[in-house]
């Protein structure tokens, strides 16, 4: 199934997204949920053509949880080695942004990079998880966009300032329940030219081990979200681009830059 958080004519909505039985193949309803997505979700009966709403970020998380270095290349482009341990860090709520909304560029920031990344949206309250159970207590999977000032994340030597911003958490277009997040392809393009790509398989903590690693640091609530690391390549963007994180069987989450 297909989750999806929508502005509709009346309101903001959770929705799952399902072929029109009218135009099989071709068209797409949102099917309001009532409520919320999580457990099994129970419909209102409301409809709409996807022509009229408008995509969000499909959740908005009480924390989001990163991980840094989670590919081998990626961390040898950054000057380190890869870590036995996940390495953890946060993004404030308020970086949350979704499809097609801009990416500000802070005026004291010289350098913004994209960091295109497979996201875990948790399903259940959850801690201390076994690794064997790790995705037991998954809602779904997404597509995010570790926005990074990294002239600032340099300077300061710790990452809060220059993951947190507003804007710098793109997550989207929706959640799917039932991709296997084992071996998927990872795209990043900046204006139609690729700058990323790899594969989920060559992730150092896989998702489970990830969950796992999370949860016994803390208590996982549903809507939270882990972003599970980004492959080598990143680089910079500037006001005017468009950057676009695809994976396979999720999509695409497309945002352009503006200057804020």
């Amino acid at each position: 199934m297909r989750l999806a958080r929508v502005a509709q004519p009346e309101g903001v909505s959770f929705v799952a997204l399902e072929p029109d039985p009218k135009s099989p193949g071709e068209k797409v309803l949102a099917v309001e949920i009532d409520q919320h997505p999580f457990g099994e979700p129970t419909f209102t009966g409301r409809k709409w053509p996807m022509a009229d709403v408008r995509l969000l970020a499909p959740i908005l998380p009480t924390k989001v949880l990163c991980v840094g270095k989670n590919y081998a290349e990626h961390a040898r482009e950054m000057g380190g080695d890869v870590p036995q341990n996940p390495v953890l860090f946060m993004k404030p709520s308020t970086s949350v942004i979704g499809p097609s909304a801009p990416i500000k560029m802070p005026p004291d920031s010289e350098r913004v990079d994209y960091e295109g990344e497979l996201a875990v949206v948790i399903g259940q309250p959850c801690k201390d998880v076994p690794e064997a159970r790790g995705t037991d207590v998954v809602l779904g999977y997404t597509i995010a966009n570790d926005v990074t000032a990294r002239d600032q994340q340099r300077a300061d030597g710790q990452w809060t300032r220059a993951k947190g911003y507003d804007t710098f958490c793109p997550l989207g277009p929706w959640i799917d329940t039932a991709v296997d997040p084992s071996d998927l392809q990872l795209r990043t393009e900046l204006d139609r030219e690729v700058r990323q790509e790899s594969r989920t398989s060559l992730l150092t903590h896989d998702v489970a081990g990830l969950i796992s690693f999370v949860s016994r640091v803390m208590t996982l609530l549903p809507g939270d979200v882990i972003l599970t690391g980004t492959p080598a390549g990143v680089g910079p963007m500037r006001a005017g681009q468009k950057v676009s994180v695809s994976i396979e069987g999720l999509g695409t989450l497309t945002n352009p830059v503006q200057q804020a």
